[in-house]
């Protein structure tokens, strides 16, 4: 890797350009970095009629770490087939990155346990890690329509199976090595009822034994998105395929209170450049307001250091002072709770800045 790491910034759509524009401020707190953006979502198909160009893809792959905002909105909403989405653009980046794990740590700020839709005594304690399959299954399987069907295969390999798994056994492994505590993966799948989660189960439970430190249980989907909100802090790893992963992962981030405060993190083969986002969306209709909560993207960018750029001890420094600034009562709109302080994206980033 170069003295100055290679980061390529997506801002992307709706609120996406404020809340990089704020992670890049951070960032240059930090240290030297060399700094390339472009165009990918709904702002590229406006440019160039596709929401990801082979140019920016190059960019990309060349890149140290990929740093995206958010990407679409009503004005590129359609049903029409042919037609460009934004959502494309994110799809393309991940299988031309060769991103095939999808990691979303569920934490909830001391300072947030309030904020979450459930009682705060079910809450504490939560710690979990969402480890999903991203270039598999049924969003990348033959799909068609005529007048009066539509249909979407979902299609697994072995080997795609195979090597989320053992991300998911390692990263439960991780955990274990910075807590004490016994590794754990939930495995989570439909298999009553599909051929692939058959699948799915029998290639985890053979990886499994290559872990014998790690205790594997499984799970049906329709059961695990109930033990989510019933007793979210007994899970540790959920491991899952992608359109499991993809709700699963949305639910448990609605935890903290807000999907504004969660980051994730996709990965490929060891060496190549990972692709670091907020959960959340675009949110069109406060975009250009100075009210989006930036938090989640400098979570984004602190995995990015500690994922990306082997810089754990500054992705350390950005988890602190966002705890430290919750903790002092600060608020974005989304977050808005009685008695705390109502900031927006500006003063948020400056109350961060400082703490670093």
């Amino acid at each position: 890797m170069s003295e100055a790491p290679r980061i390529v910034l997506l801002p992307g759509d709706g609120i996406g350009p404020e809340i990089v524009a704020a992670a890049r401020r951070l960032l240059e707190a930090l240290g030297e970095f060399e700094f390339i953006e472009r165009a990918m979502g709904g702002c590229s198909i406006d440019a160039h009629g596709i929401a990801l160009t082979d140019e920016v893809l190059a960019d990309c792959r060349d890149a140290d770490a990929v740093l995206l905002g958010a990407v679409g909105g009503p004005k590129w909403d359609t049903t029409d087939p042919d037609a460009p989405r934004p959502e494309q653009g994110l799809l393309g980046l991940r299988k031309g990155m060769g991103l095939y794990a999808n990691l979303r740590p569920v934490r909830p700020s001391r300072a947030l346990v309030g904020s979450s839709p459930l009682r705060e005594e079910r809450i504490t304690g939560t710690d979990l890690l969402v480890v999903r399959e991203l270039t598999g299954g049924i969003y990348f399987g033959e799909r068609g329509r005529s007048d009066d069907i539509a249909y979407d295969t979902c299609e697994y390999s072995v080997a795609e199976i195979e090597r989320i798994a053992r991300t998911g056994f390692e990263a439960a492994q991780r955990r274990a090595a910075g807590s004490g505590g016994k590794p754990r993966v939930t495995s989570v799948d439909k298999a009553n009822v599909l051929e692939t989660s058959r699948l799915w189960r029998e290639v985890v439970g053979r990886i499994a034994a290559e872990y014998p430190d790690v205790e594997l249980d499984h799970l049906l989907v329709d059961n695990a998105a109930m033990q989510l909100v019933s007793r979210p802090a007994e899970f540790d790893v959920i491991l899952t395929e992608n359109l499991f992963g993809d709700i699963l992962s949305d639910e448990s981030a609605m935890l903290t209170g807000s999907l504004g405060m969660l980051p994730s993190a996709s990965l490929g083969a060891d060496g190549d450049p990972g692709l670091f986002e907020p959960v959340h969306g675009s949110a069109p209709d406060i975009a250009g307001q100075g009210v989006a909560n930036p938090l989640a993207t400098f979570l984004s960018a602190a995995m990015m250091l500690r994922h990306g750029l082997d810089r754990p001890e500054d992705a350390e420094r950005i988890e602190a002072a966002v705890d430290s600034v919750l903790e002092d009562g600060l608020r974005t709109p989304d977050l808005a709770a009685e008695g705390a302080r109502a900031v927006g994206t500006d003063e948020m980033t400056e109350a961060v800045l400082a703490e670093l």
